[in-house]
């Protein structure tokens, strides 16, 4: 049985299907500059950095959440600063760049809309998996 399609509101577009594979999510060129401060893997760099990067991830994405229902644009601009020379660094550059732009957006004086809190959490998402997917593989 096929259930009726709801409605998105006027202002959100649907979501893009998240990526397959890690690779399409992380950069493999910032990946293979972390593996060369570990050329062969004695010192567990690669995975110290994402693990970091995953358990750090984790928390902020609830912190977005918690920001949903009333986005309060400093404490998103924060987490989008922190966040995006992070991702950087571990190739997830589609929510490196997405995180700068709302970070200059609340610097500009925007107010923080729950469909760009949505985006940023998606992106997010797809960030954590693509790490976890590497860590547990």
């Amino acid at each position: 049985m096929q259930h009726p399609s709801i409605p998105l509101p006027p202002n959100m577009s649907p979501p893009p299907t998240l990526p397959a594979s890690p690779e399409s999510v992380l950069d493999e060129g910032a990946l293979a500059r972390l593996r060369e401060l570990d050329p062969d893997g004695r010192h567990g760099v690669v995975t110290r950095v994402l693990s970091t990067y995953e358990k750090a991830l984790a928390r902020q994405i609830e912190q977005m959440r918690a920001e949903l229902d009333s986005p309060r644009g400093e404490v998103l601009g924060a987490l989008a600063h922190t966040l995006k020379s992070s991702s950087a660094s571990v190739g997830a550059v589609a929510f490196s760049r997405a995180c700068e732009a709302f970070e200059q957006r609340m610097r500009q004086g925007a107010t923080a809309q729950t469909h760009d809190v949505a985006e940023l959490i998606r992106l997010a998402e797809a960030a954590l998996a693509a790490v976890r997917t590497i860590l547990r593989g």
